[in-house]
């Protein structure tokens, strides 16, 4: 019966986007270049296109939540959100934190997510993540958990 209700809904929400409206579906992507992420979610944005996070999206991934309006992104309940400061590599190649994209990134999420990360101790070194019932309180349910 669960398995049921949760194709239906995922049939209903599908068809209610309409043949003109792509879905973008993030799952298991750790990040990258800020600039990349900031790129391809502006043309996310500028498509109109859904976006479910069904998986990780970590570091750089998390631009999403800042770029695509808050209407046009859902969770499932494997969503995961992780982030750290924004970090460059040194001459020797260790990992060194960038404080002014560090800045610029935090800048780019929504005040709800600013108040999680802050009550959390900010973004450090330290990943942290945003999942289960503290992102569905920021986020709406995707209900397409059903496979």
């Amino acid at each position: 019966m669960k398995f049921t209700m949760g194709l239906l809904a995922a049939v209903v929400l599908l068809a209610s986007m309409g043949s003109s409206h792509a879905v973008v579906r993030i799952g298991e992507d750790r990040g990258g270049r800020i600039g990349t992420y900031v790129d391809k979610y502006q043309e996310v944005r500028t498509s109109g296109e859904m976006v479910i996070i069904d998986g990780l999206c970590a570091s750089a991934c998390t631009i999403v939540l800042g770029a695509i309006p808050h209407d046009k992104i859902c969770v499932t309940s494997h969503a995961a959100l992780g982030f750290h400061a924004a970090w460059d590599m040194d001459d020797d190649g260790h990992a060194i934190t960038n404080p002014e994209a560090t800045h610029m990134l935090y800048s780019m999420y929504p005040s709800a997510v600013k108040k999680w990360i802050n009550q959390r101790g900010g973004l450090t070194a330290r990943m942290i993540y945003l999942r289960g019932k503290e992102l569905t309180s920021l986020y709406h349910s995707c209900f397409l958990d059903a496979r």
